[in-house]
């Protein structure tokens, strides 16, 4: 969809520009995203990765509400033959 929009609407994405390593490993997260994702100093944030297509850094909320939609889905199937 234009604009960047997400196939269902919900999620859009964003460019913030590039993160420099520092010899210590460390990068310091652009101040748009930080203000837009509400990152404060002393937040944790998660780093998930994949070999192939890279790094994913996201508040642990993210995931836990992920997990919670899929707790929710199953439940409503109660066992049936469509859950996976």
């Amino acid at each position: 969809m234009s604009g960047g929009k997400h196939i269902l609407g919900k999620v859009r994405r964003h460019i913030f520009g590039t993160a420099k390593v520092g010899e210590k490993g460390q990068i310091v997260i652009p101040k748009d995203a930080r203000q837009m994702f509400g990152i404060r100093p002393g937040d944790t944030l998660l780093v998930l990765g994949d070999e192939q297509t890279g790094i994913i850094v996201t508040k642990p909320d993210v995931l836990r509400d992920a997990a919670n939609e899929i707790f929710e889905r199953m439940e409503k199937h109660d066992g049936t033959d469509d859950a996976v």
